[in-house]
């Protein structure tokens, strides 16, 4: 097919970006809708960009190293953009690209203004906008000069800006191509942006604008201050009006100049309200068409509005399907599963099949719909006590949500209700029997599981599963078992409750439930206290240990002295807890048992800070602890009035959490252990698709569903471009921060914390374990990459059970995400370290290296190193004509 320099916009729509890119190819697609008025124009094709880029001296080899650079290799990413920015500059334009450019000016007028504007193949994306990436060139006259302008356009696709937003976004430099859009120049009295989507809740049904006079650049570079209207179903609802004291116009010869707007005309709204009106239906007609909510900007000429520009608003986060047009009020299951990550699409599914109550995916992640139970008087006052147990800015939303007129309609027809959580003693007897009980069951059941699986494979295996998955269900369901869940949970709460209004003893739980006996997530920390013991006295396998980076380490340790031991240990730790791993409740992340290298980090650190025998004497010293703590409260209730009754019935509610508490922890182990099973029977299908050259890569599978993998099971036929629009997908999906709270409009409810007893610039949080302690933060995101001090202080943005081996090296606690009974908040309380959770942006806001103080038990952090306080880097906008 012979190269094209030259598009007509009215020759190219939305599925061009190929040819036009992603601006060029929208704008093609809004001159066609009837109605919407878009500056005629042109584009200089990709085709045209890589004739001139094949042009350039050595440039294969220039992006090839560009290419092997990080964000983090600031000054060489700086130096090779400058490098090919210039040399693009510097090349001459082939005789038909100009032919072909001239020929399009003569068309559309030589002599007229236009607007030369970057167009990138990656651009204006629903996954990623890339706004202000590329530049923009306004009220360009002569054909030199747009020929000038069309070569500098295509130079700053390697801007320092541009590449650094591509390293981020995982695209390849090589990929990525550019086009130009040549527009007549428009001469707007007014401009601006219009998002058909409030950008600061994220509510669908809420438009906004911002308006400012003259070119809409004033506006975008920060110059000016504009008018704003948040509009919602064809009226205004709010409006400011502000001070516009500078526009900026072209002029005659070309180029902007920054003009004074006139004292009588600062005060004045750029837009009528009429005009308001009209541009938000507009706006809406261009939503339809391309499907999402948009970022439209706009130009008012002689009362005509006039579109130069539409994008996928792409920070929204997405709303879940509902099948019904009614409102509904979803919450975010990973803040409940402490893992707030974007899942794979296998992940999501399993964990829908496997979970008791129907979930909603977007955004890659999970949602449980609230809507009956906040409607429900009966259901509500328990529910929202269950949520603020758990996390208190959920509760706030709620609550914020349900002082709304008629979202949350009450059921004319009330239903069973969440039942109030007051710590009564129920119908279960504090018999450590019951624990044991239950654990053997559910090691059964696993055996059983595993036994059952080895052999079948094919369509087979997914029959089997389904009813594995009815078991999965049915242990979690065991009646007996959430009474002892329950039963550990209330106690807790009518200790911290009780005892605070005896005794002004705050959170005594924290104290009593030092080493309480049984939790497999607490044990799982210290076992690798254990094993650091076993490796400790062979110095060749510490040093061999140091360079590791191959998970097949282990089959090599025996060639050295005491590598055997170690080899033993470290296989010993994996067979009990090698199916966990961070972000376990996704099925698609690596295990430890996958990935043992993972814990190589965590092992020399116990052999580093600890001595030997560090588990045993931190078990022992926290079981010591609770007793003295259990005598001095009891001995100090017997001293009230009805003391002995008090004493007595504290005395029960101690056993009690002590007895129940620690199997908190264990059905979360019982579920990833089958989860584990799962997935090795479900990979073993993925080799065999492999091998029948049916999947390119194994982990492919991750991509499709469980029903989508068993019918490539079925049919030996997979949809390759599926898996890759799906991995686009997760990759966008990962740059998002899921809302606790979110309605089917699309709106994000934010809690608070409404506290007088926080210090003015300390982050209130939610305190779960009590103490106060001083040191260096460590901000984290993966454990591996722990390298901790003596002292340090762990922050992240949460903690699943998988972080626990973590928890024995660090002095305090401050996650993002959690609650009082979440397993981070429990480990933390086990093992003495005071925890501040719920934390909003605390590994932003937070430093690492910085020292901050953590007050576990009055629930706030305070950042000590102010000078290295957090700041938000500028963001690029894009400019309007």
């Amino acid at each position: 097919m012979t190269d094209r320099y030259v598009w007509g916009l009215d020759e190219v729509d939305e599925t061009q970006i190929a040819t036009a890119g992603g601006k060029g190819a929208r704008l093609g697609a809004l001159s066609r809708i009837d109605g919407i008025r878009v500056p005629a124009g042109f584009c200089v094709s990709t085709d045209a960009f890589r004739r001139v880029l094949a042009e350039v001296p050595s440039i294969e080899a220039r992006l090839e190293r560009l290419s092997r650079l990080t964000p983090d290799d600031r000054d060489a990413v700086r130096d090779l953009s400058t490098e090919i920015r210039r040399s693009i500059e510097e090349t001459a334009l082939p005789d038909d690209v100009v032919a072909a450019i001239d020929g399009a000016l003569r068309q559309h007028g030589a002599d007229t203004a236009y607007a030369v504007r970057s167009s990138a193949t990656a651009e204006d994306l629903a996954t990623a906008s890339f706004a202000g990436q590329q530049d923009t060139y306004l009220n360009v006259r002569g054909t030199a000069a747009i020929l000038a302008h069309v070569r500098r356009c295509w130079a700053s696709l390697f801007t320092e800006r541009a590449v650094t937003y591509r390293q981020r976004n995982g695209i390849d430099h090589r990929t990525v191509h550019l086009a130009v859009v040549v527009q007549k120049m428009v001469f707007p009295q007014a401009a601006g942006v219009l998002f058909t989507a409030d950008p600061r809740t994220s509510n669908r049904r809420t438009a906004s604008v911002e308006a400012s006079f003259g070119l809409g650049e004033a506006l975008v570079s920060g110059l000016v201050n504009p008018d704003a209207y948040r509009v919602r179903d064809d009226a205004i609802i709010d409006r400011s009006i502000a001070t516009k004291r500078l526009a900026i116009d072209t002029l005659p010869g070309g180029g902007t100049v920054r003009q004074p707007i006139s004292t009588d005309r600062q005060g004045q709204p750029a837009l009528t309200d009429a005009q308001v009106l009209r541009l938000v239906r507009v706006g809406r007609r261009i939503e339809a068409h391309f499907g999402c909510p948009q970022d439209i900007e706009w130009c008012l000429v002689d009362d005509d509005l006039h579109i130069v520009q539409s994008r996928p608003i792409t920070t929204l986060f997405p709303v879940p399907a509902a099948r019904d047009e009614e409102n509904h009020v979803y919450l975010s299951v990973g803040h409940q599963q402490m893992m707030t990550d974007a899942m794979r699409p296998l992940g999501l599914s399993m964990w829908q099949l496997t979970a008791m109550a129907p979930m909603h995916e977007a955004g890659g992640r999970l949602f449980v719909d609230a809507t009956r139970l906040l409607a429900s008087p009966a259901g509500r006052a328990g529910f929202l006590e269950m949520a603020g147990r758990s996390d208190p800015l959920t509760r706030d939303a709620l609550e914020s949500l349900l002082e709304r007129p008629d979202f949350v309609p009450t059921l004319a027809q009330d239903g069973p209700g969440v039942p109030r959580l007051d710590g009564a003693p129920a119908t279960i007897e504090n018999d450590p029997a019951i624990v044991a009980e239950l654990i053997e069951r559910s090691q059964a059941s696993l055996a059983a599981l595993r036994r059952d699986i080895a052999n079948v494979t094919g369509p087979a295996l997914f029959d089997f599963l389904f009813e594995a998955f009815a078991e999965h269900k049915r242990l979690l369901a065991d009646p007996l078992s959430m009474q002892a869940i329950m039963a550990g949970m209330g106690a807790t709460w009518w200790l911290n409750d009780h005892l605070s209004e005896w005794l002004g003893e705050r959170n005594a739980a924290d104290t009593l439930t030092l080493s309480a006996p049984g939790n497999v997530t607490s044990e799982m920390g210290l076992a690798l206290l254990d094993v650091a013991d076993a490796i400790r006295p062979y110095p060749d396998v510490v040093a061999y240990l140091r360079d590791v980076a191959d998970d097949g380490f282990l089959d090599e340790l025996p060639k050295l002295a005491g590598g055997t031991e170690a080899r033993d240990a470290i296989s010993a730790y994996l067979d009990r807890y090698g199916m966990r791993c961070v972000g376990e409740i996704d099925i698609t992340r690596p295990r430890w048992a996958e990935r043992p290298t993972t814990l190589v980090p965590l092992i020399l650190d116990n052999i580093r800070l600890h001595e030997p025998g560090a588990a045993r004497r931190r078990f022992a010293q926290g079981y010591e602890e609770a007793q003295r703590k259990r005598e001095e409260l009891l001995e100090r209730l017997r001293a009230l009035p009805d003391g002995e009754h008090r004493a007595d019935e504290t005395a029960g509610m101690i056993d009690r959490v002590r007895t129940f508490i620690g199997y908190r922890e264990y059905p979360k182990y019982a579920i990833i252990s089958r989860y584990f099973v799962y997935k090795q029977a479900l990979l073993r299908e993925a080799e065999r698709l492999v091998d029948a050259h049916v999947l390119r890569a194994r982990d492919d599978v991750f991509y499709l569903t469980f029903a989508e993998l068993h019918d490539a099971v079925r049919s030996h036929r997979v949809d390759d471009a599926l898996i890759q629009r799906r991995r686009d997908e997760f990759r966008a999906y990962q740059t998002l921060t899921p809302p606790r709270v979110l309605t089917s409009e699309g709106e994000i409810i934010s809690g608070a914390y409404r506290r007088d007893d926080v210090p003015t610039g300390a982050l209130a949080g939610l305190g779960v374990s009590g103490g106060t302690v001083e040191g260096r933060a460590r901000v984290l995101s993966d454990m591996a990459d722990a390298a901790l001090e003596s002292g340090d202080i762990l922050v992240t943005a949460y903690t699943d059970p998988s972080w626990s081996p973590l928890f024995v090296a660090v002095t305090a606690l401050v996650t993002e995400v959690g609650g009082l009974m979440t397993h981070g908040a429990v480990i933390a309380r086990e093992y003495g370290l005071p925890a501040v959770v719920g934390v909003p942006d605390a590994t932003r806001l937070i430093r690492d290296g910085q020292r901050i103080r953590v007050h576990g038990t009055d629930g706030y952090v305070e950042i000590l190193d102010e000078s290295d306080a957090a700041v938000d880097p500028p963001s690029a906008r894009h400019v309007v004509m």
